[in-house]
């Protein structure tokens, strides 16, 4: 690396240790608190093998047991106070790195809720999950295993070598004859291990997206016999995930060893020099004695701070990941003041051009979804939308609920620019009903209410009443309080439309959009929603996407698209009447087919 890009990257993380800090502001009194202690532990740290010297020097030595019991004692009240300050210290700075954590994974989660579809599109499901759980935590080590307790180390260092020096200035500079060879060590260490982590979260996160991704998708991979594909594949995923791994103990194998040989040197050039030092009378046998402990102080630190530092090192390559992830500015922008609490229900495309290449500029977009769509759908009226796939249906109602941002073209809501609501505002009443519903693990009721509290449940049964599925959620086991697995997966899936169509409707939506509602359902439970649908439209401004004619004929204007284009808008009688029309060819290629099948 050239000394240009070191330097880059020592400013580097050096810029995020102090975003990092400034996350303990809420914790301030705690971090000044473990900060205390090992300024406080470091001298008292030194006092142990001071006392075994004066011990031997001016009492063993002089005969005076009387003073051996007292100055053995004070040692022994002296350990007992380290003790308890050490376990204070270790248990602060585990608090203090809990606490900035929690916050820090509340701030990710918040983050993540308020990214753009878009981002999910493009993103594995598993990098969010380490982002959010693995390199948080690892985070937690500068707090509980780094900057603090590097602190006490150096300062511990500073204290020992100060009375190492006092004792015998000539003894000390012949025991750190190797501590060069120990920082290099030290250092070299340091350097290889950051790497190696680096590698390793590369593949945890590769893992993770992985592992989430075919677990989510183990039916297809089990319906069409894939198992032995996706076991290639991950097991060539955990064979770089190991080797990364063994790299890093690799580098712990050569460090430690070193570590202890050096440590083992120093010691016998202190015998070798001590004992001619006491024999000349230069060094008294006391020094001789303590100097040993005084070594294992030195060099526990020394080699502690190069673990400590590699602990650093993970955790701003950790923070790095997680700071990325919060500075990325694929948010949809909220910048809306208008609240509301009752919409009419009018809905206006003006022009509307939208390519699902969010972060290009209009300019720029090679595939356009939407191409100047315009269309007016006056309040408390029904549209259908039909077309042939990839027509743009399930765009418009992406983009009227805002999941994503248009490029062109401006889109109204009682006359109003969707853009000028506030998101939460805007979203609170539209609901929508999608033909791959997704339930959530708990219990029928809070799958409906989404755990909001304003909801009563009898709010939620009488919303079941109105859309008939209270009879089929009462033979559940428990009722509404039946625990439901991920995903709905021991409900049907009629069952599970049933609670989507329940969840929208108990929100009292003013507009309701219901996007292939009724695809996957059997006629008979088609019947008991369809009754419910023509019920509950007539009050509120609807979108009804479907293939199905029976849904959509009755509908007071159906909107017909093709590639992204208007090709006709009108209701059922009239667009039949067009001999040439591209809604007739649609109704009558639907027709052919059904008649057989």
């Amino acid at each position: 690396m050239s000394n240009a890009n070191q330097e880059r990257g020592n400013y580097a993380d050096r810029q995020l240790f102090f975003r990092l800090l400034k996350l303990v502001r809420p914790y301030r009194f705690i971090f000044i608190t473990a900060a205390t202690l090992s300024i406080v532990l470091a001298p008292l740290a030194i006092l142990r093998p001071y006392l075994v010297q004066l011990s031997v020097d001016q009492y063993i030595l002089a005969g005076n047991y009387q003073g051996l019991l007292w100055i053995v004692g004070l040692l022994f009240g002296v350990l007992l106070f380290e003790g308890a300050l050490q376990y204070f210290f270790t248990y602060i700075t585990g608090l203090l790195g809990q606490s900035v954590i929690k916050d820090l994974r509340l701030r990710v989660f918040k983050h993540i809720n308020s990214l753009r579809l878009s981002y999910f599109d493009r993103t594995p499901i598993g990098n969010s999950t380490t982002r959010t759980i693995n390199d948080i935590e690892t985070i937690n080590t500068v707090f509980s295993q780094g900057a603090i307790t590097i602190v006490a180390d150096v300062l511990t260092l500073i204290f020992v070598l100060g009375i190492m020096l006092y004792s015998s200035w000539s003894l000390t500079l012949v025991c750190l004859t190797t501590l060069p060879l120990l920082i290099w060590g030290s250092y070299w260490f340091k350097e290889a291990v950051k790497k190696a982590y680096e590698s390793v979260r590369t593949e945890v996160s590769k893992m993770n997206a992985f592992l989430q991704e075919r677990i989510t998708g183990m039916r297809i991979v089990q319906i069409f016999n894939a198992e032995q594909q996706e076991l290639k594949k991950f097991d060539a995923i955990n064979k770089r995930y190991t080797e990364a791994n063994i790299r890093s103990i690799f580098y712990y194998a050569i460090f430690f060893p070193m570590v202890e040989i050096l440590s083992a040197a120093s010691l016998g050039l202190m015998v070798w020099y001590g004992a001619q030092s006491v024999l000349s009378e230069e060094v008294s046998i006391g020094v001789l004695v303590a100097f040993p402990l005084y070594l294992g102080m030195l060099f526990r630190p020394v080699r502690m701070l190069a673990d400590k530092f590699n602990s650093l090192q993970m955790g701003l390559v950790a923070a790095n990941r997680v700071f990325n992830l919060i500075d990325s500015n694929k948010q949809i922008q909220n910048n809306g003041e208008q609240k509301v609490e009752k919409l009419a229900g009018s809905i206006r495309f003006d022009e509307v051009h939208f390519s699902y290449e969010q972060d290009k500029k209009a300019e720029e977009v090679e595939k356009w979804i939407l191409k100047g769509l315009s269309f007016e759908l006056p309040a408390g009226q029904t549209m259908a939308i039909v077309g042939s796939t990839g027509a743009g249906k399930t765009t418009i109602i992406n983009i009227i609920n805002r999941f994503y941002d248009i490029h062109k073209g401006q889109i109204f809501i009682d006359d109003t620019e969707i853009r000028n609501y506030e998101l939460s505002s805007l979203r609170s009443r539209i609901a929508i009903v999608l033909q791959d519903v997704f339930l959530f693990s708990g219990s029928v009721y809070e799958n409906i209410c989404l755990r909001e509290e304003s909801i009563s449940k009898e709010e939620v049964i009488a919303a079941a009443k109105m859309i008939g599925a209270h009879e089929f959620i009462e033979r559940l086991p428990g009722g509404y309080d039946y625990q439901v697995m991920e995903r709905g997966a021991t409900l049907s899936m009629g069952q599970r439309q049933l609670i989507s169509f329940v969840r929208a409707l108990v929100f009292d939506p003013d507009i309701l959009i219901l996007d292939e509602a009724t695809s996957a359902i059997d006629p008979e439970t088609e019947g008991i929603i369809q009754y419910a649908i023509e019920k509950l439209i007539a009050k509120r401004t609807s979108i009804i996407i479907a293939h199905r004619l029976s849904t959509i004929q009755h509908a007071d204007q159906i909107l017909v698209l093709d590639k992204g284009r208007k090709m006709e808008m009108g209701d059922h009688q009239t667009l039949m009447q067009k001999t040439d029309g591209f809604y007739r060819d649609l109704v009558e290629t639907a027709y052919s087919v059904n008649q057989t099948d």
